[in-house]
């Protein structure tokens, strides 16, 4: 859930933060549930958990028997708990959130499990390798930020997210093909962003809307997906 723009002397203020705010609100209303982490429809969150996880699944020349998975903006770890009850075997998972709270939500659930609390945009941080890493819903609401800080912080962090990837990154953004848009999430035109995507990060990407939401997830790989 970590998010940053920048000023005009490069310095990075941290506005993200009240995005951070926002979830830990929602956590502290609703508890640990999908309105918890601010998905509106426990079944869409669902469907949004296989479409983070058909990134594995479609990467048909990972080899190897396992593979090393980053949940970047974890929340509540409900992503995990989906790959558990699916029983999906050779998944080393791994959850960063820029959240205290939900860290320590995860830890409670998950003692066996590394959960890490990082600022990717901070000076100092760094990101070990992963084979795969998903952030899902985390570009999805940019609150009372405008567009240019949310754009500014989309890009800085997939830039960090993008060099620890080592095979393939799957994010979700809201759609600008849609019968209305809210001042609150961040919908981003998809001429926009492939553009961005092919000029600083791969060309390799497959562009997912065929899962009936508001918004459209991105699978970006390192090699041609064939």
């Amino acid at each position: 859930m970590a998010r940053s723009s920048v000023d005009e002397t490069g310095a990075r203020a941290k506005n993200y933060l009240r995005i951070v705010e926002h979830y830990e609100d929602c956590l502290a209303r609703h508890g640990d549930s999908h309105l918890g982490v601010d998905w509106p429809n426990a079944a869409d969150a669902k469907l949004r958990y296989q479409v983070m996880l058909d990134l594995i699944l479609h990467d048909r020349d990972r080899g190897g028997s396992t593979a090393d998975l980053l949940d970047f903006g974890c929340g509540a770890g409900h992503f995990l708990e989906y790959l558990r009850d699916r029983e999906i075997a050779g998944v080393n998972y791994h959850g960063i959130d820029l959240s205290e709270r939900f860290i320590a939500l995860c830890r409670d659930k998950f003692p066996q499990v590394p959960f890490s609390r990082l600022d990717v945009l901070a000076e100092e941080s760094a990101l070990p390798a992963f084979d795969y890493v998903v952030a899902n819903g985390v570009f999805t609401e940019k609150r009372d930020l405008s567009f240019n800080e949310m754009e500014a912080n989309f890009q800085a962090i997939l830039r960090k997210l993008w060099a620890a990837t080592r095979r393939g990154l799957a994010f979700n953004l809201m759609s600008t093909n849609v019968d209305w848009q809210r001042d609150i999430l961040f919908h981003v035109p998809l001429d926009w962003l492939t553009a961005f995507l092919t000029r600083e990060i791969s060309r390799h990407l497959v562009v997912r809307m065929d899962y009936g939401l508001r918004e459209y997830t991105v699978y970006v790989y390192r090699q041609p997906n064939r």
